[in-house]
């Protein structure tokens, strides 16, 4: 079997049925000879002692037999005691191979892998045949550390100490751990071996080696190793067929995965409950929560009954997808059934419900939690403190914190992070500096992040100095300075206007050897283009593709807007046509400058031509945009019936008009004598954004009375509070 042409290279391959190679050859790490053992004086002396201490034997009968040895032997803890007592039996009793097999096995638990080898030469001396069973234990004991050539090495043992041939029953077992330690070249190796002892491999070997290839993401050649099964006469059973489904799976092919189970279904082959719940993890895991959920209604018609995995995956699979009143219900129905939530699935759902506003909700999954004798972790604990955080709770925020240390868990980076930002929010920068001291009391050392998120809050409270401080803090304490850092630092000091200091900090970043990205350079360039300082700007940009970096939509965003703060407007146009033809979706902050330059110049059919443009192959206009051609329609630079069909689709997509854009189409249609105009927009303003009756009434008087003036400004006051950052 050429595994390694799957494994190592892209080409097909053949199933031969043998393999002429040669022996493996085992590196210095392997099984040593048993006449090798290290500790073999203080073993042998182990064995001369004439009787364990009473304590031991207190227990055992006179006539004790092999059951209430091993029974006292597995009480013993240490590797001196069951020895002593194994050797002082030994001269009572003459032990069959399940005995020494337990004994090994019990060494095995505490580690004591030079015992084990010792037992195993005492089978030999007594010529007591040791099963397949024996080797078993060595090959799993020598896997859980790592010792994988060790484990190889367990074949030669087998056969050259006690001339035991290892069977199918060996070779799968040994290929598995090394499967799930992920040591393919040593599965290649020992294929090879199992092939050139004559071996033939069954339908277990198969789905072993399906799931290392899928495993190393080989999902194609795994699904070619299962079209090979039948040159050997055998079929893929539901395992094969459910490997390689959780391996398309974990690669974000789910498609492919029900191909294969299309496939099972038609060799007759029954989906197990496995099966079963691994589709539903992959629906769940693409966001396809409703095939999920129709899927597991089709199994329940065909006789399949959820369990604790089912139900973990669903939740976890509703919460990821925003449909926590749904993961809320399912919950409820596990609570009936008496099954275990996991901590992780409680954590998601409770982190869904804080990020969704959800907070009584999301403490009342926390209560369920607690009284189902399920501990709140570190991360559940970390959820609930970053929520008050955002949202400006310090006090609940800090008392929460107090709760989990008292509970024994400790406060990790993420908690003090958490805490940090949420000070910062609240400009408790006192507080914060506090607390960046109290961490590294606690052995807990700031990273990155969580200066960044210092500087960042002291940046946008104007406290530049305290910031600079911080980057020497960081400095003498060791912790990397990165890109993202300089980035905060330069964009503060910019927005600070503390502009010779900003180029300082950039100008230490390269020397730094720090590359700076898009983002450092958009914001020196936003700087230049607002000063309108066009020679900096083509600099900057120059500087940024020498270095590798792209222009990206930002960029030229920025750009434009620098241009047409200058008056370079046809310059702007031909960059903005140039951007489309790269293919880019520009967002509106990149058409708004430009309509706003057009508008202020009379230019309205350039203006029109735009915003058409802007339509067609950008995002759709904003808020800003219509304003912006309401205004300027409304200035005189053209048709005021356009304006008006601007306000309806405004409101067609529940955009709220600014008061002084509407105020002024109002002027404008009143100075046309088009009041029915107005009195129609006014009530298909009050309709979209649901005015009370009162609210309706009110304006209706005025407008009935032609008090304009006075039923405007009430509109206009009710749409301010209702989008107080729009205001008049």
């Amino acid at each position: 079997m050429a595994f390694s042409s799957c494994l190592l290279q892209s080409h097909h391959f053949t199933l031969p049925h043998t393999l002429n190679l040669p022996p493996l050859s085992l590196s210095s790490k392997s099984l040593k000879p048993i006449c090798s053992i290290p500790n073999r004086e203080l073993l042998t002396s182990i064995s001369a002692s004439t009787s364990p201490s009473p304590s031991l034997t207190r227990k055992l009968p006179p006539d004790f037999t092999t059951k209430q040895l091993l029974d006292a032997i597995s009480q013993q803890n240490d590797e001196t005691s069951m020895l002593n007592l194994f050797y002082w039996a030994s001269k009572h009793l003459n032990f069959k191979p399940s005995f020494y097999e337990e004994i090994i096995r019990k060494l095995g638990h505490v580690g004591s892998l030079d015992s084990m080898k010792q037992i195993l030469e005492d089978m030999r001396i007594s010529n007591c045949r040791p099963t397949e069973g024996t080797f078993k234990i060595f090959i799993e004991n020598y896997a859980k550390r790592d010792l994988y050539d060790e484990a190889i090495g367990v074949l030669d043992t087998m056969e050259q100490a006690f001339g035991l041939k290892p069977g199918l029953y060996t070779y799968n077992f040994l290929l598995n751990v090394l499967v799930d330690g992920e040591k393919f070249k040593l599965v290649k190796s020992v294929e090879s071996m199992m092939f050139s002892k004559g071996v033939e491999p069954g339908v277990p070997t198969f789905n072993i080696l399906i799931k290392a290839l899928c495993k190393n993401h080989q999902i194609r050649h795994a699904i070619l190793m299962m079209e090979d099964m039948c040159s050997y006469g055998l079929a893929p059973d539901g395992i094969t067929y459910t490997t390689i489904m959780k391996g398309c799976i974990e690669e974000g092919d789910l498609d492919t995965a029900l191909r294969i189970r299309d496939a099972m279904i038609a060799a007759q082959c029954p989906l197990s409950k496995v099966t079963v719940n691994v589709l539903i993890h992959g629906y769940c895991k693409e966001g396809r929560i409703e095939e999920a959920l129709n899927f597991a209604e089709e199994m329940w018609v065909e006789g399949f009954r959820p369990d604790q995995v089912t139900y973990n995956t669903l939740v976890h699979g509703l919460c990821k997808s925003g449909y926590f009143k749904h993961a809320l219900e399912l919950l409820d129905l596990m609570l009936e059934e008496e099954f275990v939530l996991k901590i992780v699935t409680y954590n998601t759902l409770i982190s869904g419900l804080c990020k969704t506003g959800q907070d009584d909700e999301a403490m009342g999954v926390l209560n369920q939690m607690i009284s189902r004798d399920r501990s709140p972790d570190k991360v559940t604990y970390n959820i609930l403190i970053r929520t008050l955080c955002n949202k400006k709770q310090m006090e609940q925020a800090f008392e929460i914190a107090c709760i989990m240390m008292d509970k024994g868990i400790l406060p990790d980076v993420y908690t003090f992070s958490s805490l940090i930002r949420g000070l910062c929010l609240t400009k408790n920068h006192d507080l914060v500096i506090d607390l960046l001291h109290g961490m590294k009391n606690q052995g807990c050392w700031p990273n990155e992040h969580i200066f960044n998120i210092l500087i960042n809050g002291l940046c946008s409270s104007g406290k530049l100095d305290r910031a600079l401080g911080l980057l020497k803090d960081m400095e003498s304490s060791g912790c990397t300075r990165g890109v993202v850092t300089y980035n905060t630092l330069i964009s503060g000091l910019i927005k600070n206007k503390r502009i010779e200091e900003a180029k300082e900090s950039f100008d230490r970043m390269m020397l730094e050897g720090l590359q700076p990205n898009n983002i450092t350079y958009n914001t020196m360039l936003y700087h230049y283009c607002r000063v309108g300082d066009i020679k900096k700007m083509a600099d900057i940009v120059q500087t940024m593709t020498s270095n590798g970096c792209e222009p990206d939509v930002v960029t030229y965003r920025a750009l434009i807007q620098g241009l047409c703060n200058v008056g370079r407007i046809e310059i702007a146009i031909r960059l903005l046509i140039t951007i489309q033809t790269k293919g880019m979706a520009l967002a509106p902050q990149t058409y708004n400058p430009l309509l706003r330059a057009l508008f202020k110049r009379k230019k309205t059919k350039a203006a029109m031509r735009v915003f058409r443009e802007m339509k067609e192959k950008g995002d759709p206009p904003d808020a800003f945009s219509y304003e912006t051609v309401i205004r300027g329609l409304c200035s005189g630079s053209g048709p005021i019936g356009e304006a008006v069909d601007f306000i309806v689709e405004m409101t067609e997509k529940r955009l709220i008009p600014e008061c002084s854009t509407f105020c002024m189409l109002a002027e404008r249609l009143c100075a046309l004598s088009m009041e029915d105009t107005l009195v129609m927009l006014v009530e298909r303003i009050m309709d979209t954004y649901f005015f009370s009756e009162n609210e309706v009434s009110m304006i209706n008087g005025f407008m009935k009375i032609r008090k304009f003036e006075d039923a405007l400004a009430t509109l206009g006051g009710i749409l301010n509070r209702r989008n107080p950052k729009r205001g008049c």
